[in-house]
């Protein structure tokens, strides 16, 4: 060890998703100590939670613990903890394990669902934004059917409510519509599919809404030919876990609610309000450093970073994440040297969704295309992001053996010791 050497600069990164993963894996490990601190042990790859919820894909093969992933590089600390708030003045982070000093903090915890103030809402709805919450509804929606062989004339449990129109929805629509049509009769011998309802509702006029025309169109397109019901222009107001009411004063039995209508920013205690933006976001300069606050640093979900071109805040898109913690990192990296830093620029890569079996839409830059070449772009691109080769050679056969049998064998009930009684 060289005594001489200048002392490490002390970096926490709080959050393992996509932004704070990529900060921590692009640092130069030599020149920082860095601390990583989440909730949770491992990493979720979040676009593919939807296979998880409607039993597609094993969550183990999207869930990646944070050691495994760090496991040769002895540098880089973990700690699981809640995170609690920060005093930026003494530099000094407090969790529910202690109290961290560090010289730079990089803040990347993410988005939650968001609710819009409502709490009944927020009481009685699935939401999709963990790993554990895709098993939770997988666990329901598979027990709502056990239910229903019991009481076939059970209207509320026949009815799968998706609010939000997103991809999200969108995908978790299709899928639904089509494991109803080719998987449960297969299953549940006694029980007539037909009358099984898949609603999906949203507040504008399309599903894909921030997506082209194109992708709009085919979309809603694909979703109808699956016979999903699709009511746009419509807001849900209330849900009492029985009956969803809307701004027209509809209602819908059902016992299922899946709620992806929006997200908004976590939250972190010790900063001024000035620095709060739209959504709860954190307001930061071009370099992603929070205005006025030197040495923190806010990524992806959580970063407001107002343009010309995006005034409102870049989306919170996994790519926006992915491309900003690497250019903190290079930035963070270059200082060390000396050398100036660069701002960011966003990179729109596009975006997609599926809708099923050979349907998915793409918004490229330069191009736009749907149907099967669409679902096969889809499919790589989401393969090659997967963090380890077994688990991409695991997906791989999983979705082989479906494509070829139109079948899984995924469709187990987990629970804890209370709800098995």
């Amino acid at each position: 060890m060289n005594k001489n050497a200048p002392a490490k600069k002390k970096v926490i990164v709080v959050g393992g998703g996509f932004a704070g993963l990529n900060a921590v894996r692009s640092l130069d490990h030599k020149r920082f100590d860095i601390l990583l601190i989440d909730r949770i042990n491992h990493h979720q790859f979040q676009p593919l939670f939807y296979q998880v919820a409607t039993s597609q894909i094993e969550p183990t093969t999207i869930s990646f613990p944070l050691r495994y992933i760090f496991r040769k590089d002895y540098e880089v600390k973990i700690r699981l903890a809640e995170v609690r708030s920060v005093d930026h003045h003494s530099k000094m982070l407090s969790t529910s394990i202690g109290e961290f000093t560090y010289d730079i903090l990089i803040l990347a915890m993410g988005a939650t669902t968001n609710f819009f103030g409502n709490d009944e809402l927020r009481k009685h709805a699935f939401t999709l934004k963990t790993t554990y919450d895709a098993i939770q509804i997988r666990n329901h929606i598979l027990q709502s059917f056990e239910n229903l062989i019991n009481n076939p004339a059970d209207e509320s449990s026949k009815t799968i409510v998706l609010v939000g129109a997103g991809p999200t929805g969108v995908e978790l629509a299709g899928s639904f519509a089509e494991i109803r049509r080719d998987i449960l009769p297969k299953d549940f011998h006694r029980l007539d599919f037909n009358q099984l309802r898949i609603i999906l509702i949203d507040g504008s006029a399309n599903t894909l809404n921030a997506m082209s025309e194109a992708s709009r169109k085919h979309s809603r397109k694909y979703l109808e030919e699956l016979g999903v019901e699709i009511i746009t222009d419509t807001v849900v107001t209330s849900y009492d876990g029985n009956v969803i009411t809307t701004n027209h004063g509809d209602t819908i039995p059902t016992h299922t609610v899946i709620w992806s209508a929006g997200v908004i920013s976590n939250t972190i205690q010790g900063l001024p309000k000035e620095c709060v933006g739209r959504g709860n976001r954190l307001k930061v300069d071009p370099y992603n450093e929070l205005i006025n606050h030197p040495g923190i640093y806010v990524l992806g979900d959580m970063a407001l970073m107002e343009t010309s071109e995006h005034p409102s805040g870049h989306p919170q898109l996994a790519n926006v994440a992915i491309q900003q913690a690497k250019n903190l990192a290079r930035n963070l990296n270059r200082s060390e040297h000396g050398k100036s830093k660069r701002a960011y620029e966003f990179k729109d890569l596009g975006t997609m969704a599926t809708i099923g079996r050979n349907k998915a839409v793409v918004d490229l830059p330069f191009v736009k295309f749907q149907g099967f070449f669409a679902w096969f772009v889809w499919m790589f691109l989401h393969l090659m992001l997967i963090l380890s080769v077994r688990n991409k050679l695991i997906i791989f056969l999983n979705w082989t053996s479906a494509y070829l049998t139109r079948n899984t064998a995924l469709r187990i009930i987990l629970k804890g010791r209370e709800t098995e009684k």
